[in-house]
């Protein structure tokens, strides 16, 4: 792929000095002028994906935050403040063994005497809290709001509805086009999935018997002599389905990628999209009262043994503070960092008050940086999130924010949570909204899921392709901007650890002033003929990067 501009580093020294308060002195020169020296363009090892969101873009060539490079010529060996990380979201696996290390606990708590011995308003929550509690598929908010409406609306016009509901109204008829688009999509793609699955594995059967092998190379298929119709179509449609591989996959991957296909739109079907199904009947609140809060439990891995449902928040997690260095599945970014674990992200919409309550959590009991990972595009309560913002914002708490995967741009189309309630004034000065971005370098820097937004996007980080940890003591690679969040979470907790004076605001000033920017043109929404500058797709136009932050936030400390 031709790049269409390319990047340098203008050369750095680092002077290292230990002070007082942990903190690195530095006398450095920052990453910069990156548009002026050419690149090369070759492909990624495995050990490069596994890593490549820690990476330095000019001597690696690959868009990452320059992680290694900061802990190797800046932080090293300097001993830094802890700081508290709340993960909101499905649920974390504390057992995990690159986790059970880097677990927040609440110490004034006493385990298991059935107690609020900390008198916070929530029994025994040792590593967190469960808002879910023993829930765990959920319906979309439009489909909600619609179960909610239907009885006032249903058999309605706009003229027979009273001046004082009319927008109530609307949003109902909102609602009901927005699910009717989304059930006839997930049906088909379910149709579409099967479809292929089906003949994939008649030809896979079929070619795997003539190699002897069922993890053969392309190269092996395209060997493969087929002497007849049905083989010759065996093996040109396997040819066609490697184009979506990615390197070192095979058709066994692909298998498994449909078949998890096919298990997401019929969860989809069954639970998020079915009119039919209360997820929320278990928990025993009221969600439309915020002041009914007892309720959830402490076990913030959830109710499912095999703890399938909780991979999310585990890569999350694992992202934000795996243990660095223990030889063990992945380094997190960030040491020094206790993850508290609140379980408020179901499979389907999260509701309103559950993150409302989630954020204030974990603002009262000591968080300093919350990672949410999880949005939607209806909402029925926003004021009692935005509440929530400004509380956490009162209580100097950094809210780093996933800008989602529909390739929308945010200035068009709002999605919640966010931190304007016109969309344009920000009621708070503590919530920053990240991009995704691509490992390759040039016109596909942005990865073509990310939403973006010159006014509601705050800044990108690395979200393709991230290796992390899962469930069960296991590693995946996924990707959205649910893993640019906590990327960015990483480097606010390292900005916190060294520089604890710095204030919330202060800290997402210094992720957004010192990134790396470039002139590019690049590929918006994975559409060749949707293209536009870097700099126009976020308030920053810049990618954050951790070796610059923490020499801004050297320098504001003074």
């Amino acid at each position: 792929m031709t790049l269409i501009s390319k990047k340098q580093l203008i050369a750095i020294s680092s002077s290292l000095a230990l002070v007082s308060c942990g903190a690195p002195t530095l006398v450095s020169t920052p990453i910069e002028n990156i548009d002026s020296i050419p690149l090369k363009n070759a492909p990624l090892t495995e050990t490069q994906y596994k890593n490549w969101n820690s990476f330095d873009l000019v001597s690696d060539t690959i868009p990452g935050m320059s992680v290694n490079k900061a802990y190797t010529e800046i932080i090293k060996n300097k001993p830094g403040k802890k700081v508290i990380v709340a993960v909101i979201d499905s649920g974390v696996d504390i057992e995990h063994e690159d986790l059970d290390g880097v677990i927040w606990t609440n110490t004034k708590e006493i385990k298991g005497n059935n107690k609020d011995d900390d008198n916070n308003g929530y029994i025994d929550d040792i590593h967190g809290w469960n808002f879910l509690g023993d829930s765990k598929d959920e319906n979309l908010e439009f489909v909600r709001i619609i179960k909610k409406l239907k009885p006032k609306y249903q058999g309605k016009n706009l003229a027979s509805v009273a001046s004082s509901d009319k927008k109530e109204y609307q949003n109902y008829i909102e609602a009901k086009a927005e699910y009717e688009k989304k059930y006839q999509e997930a049906l088909s793609n379910k149709e579409r999935y099967e479809q292929i699955l089906q003949q994939t594995n008649a030809s896979h059967k079929a070619v795997s018997a003539i190699l002897k092998k069922e993890d053969y190379t392309q190269k092996e298929l395209l060997s493969v002599k087929a002497d007849t119709p049905e083989m010759q179509q065996y093996v040109g449609f396997l040819s066609q389905m490697f184009q979506f591989l990615d390197k070192g996959e095979n058709i066994v991957n692909f298998s498994k990628n449909l078949k998890e296909g096919i298990e997401h739109f019929t969860n989809s079907l069954n639970y998020n999209l079915n009119l039919d199904y209360d997820g929320r009947s278990t928990v025993g609140d009221n969600v439309d009262d915020i002041t009914n809060v007892t309720y959830g439990n402490n076990n913030v891995m959830g109710p499912d043994p095999t703890k399938d449902n909780i991979k999310h928040g585990t890569h999350v997690a694992g992202i934000i503070a795996a243990e660095r260095n223990n030889g063990k599945g992945v380094n997190g970014i960030a040491k020094n960092v206790e993850i508290m674990a609140i379980r408020a992200v179901p499979d389907g919409d999260e509701y309103d008050k559950d993150i409302a309550l989630a954020i204030r959590y974990a603002a009262d009991n000591g968080a300093k940086v919350i990672n949410t990972s999880f949005g939607k595009y209806y909402s029925t309560h926003p004021e009692w999130v935005w509440d929530a913002i400004k509380y956490a914002a009162d209580k100097d708490v950094l809210i780093v924010n996933a800008a989602g995967n529909e390739a929308e741009d945010l200035d068009q189309k709002r999605v919640y949570p966010n931190d304007q309630t016109d969309n344009t004034t920000e009621i708070a000065n503590n919530f920053i909204t990240i991009g995704a971005l691509n490992y390759e370098y040039g016109s596909s820097l942005v990865a073509n899921f990310s939403n973006y937004g010159k006014n509601n996007v705050d800044a990108f980080a690395p979200g393709v392709k991230i290796w992390a940890t899962t469930p069960n003591n296991s590693y995946e690679f996924l990707q959205g901007t649910s893993m640019a969040a906590p990327a960015v979470a990483g480097v606010a907790a390292l900005i916190r650890s060294y520089y604890p004076k710095l204030s919330a605001n202060q800290v997402k000033q210094v992720l957004m002033n010192s990134g790396l920017s470039t002139n590019a043109t690049v590929v918006i929404g994975g559409e060749p003929a949707n293209t536009g500058k870097f700099t126009e797709l976020s308030k920053s136009g810049k990618m954050v990067n951790l070796y610059n932050a923490l020499i801004l936030a050297d320098k504001m400390s003074k």
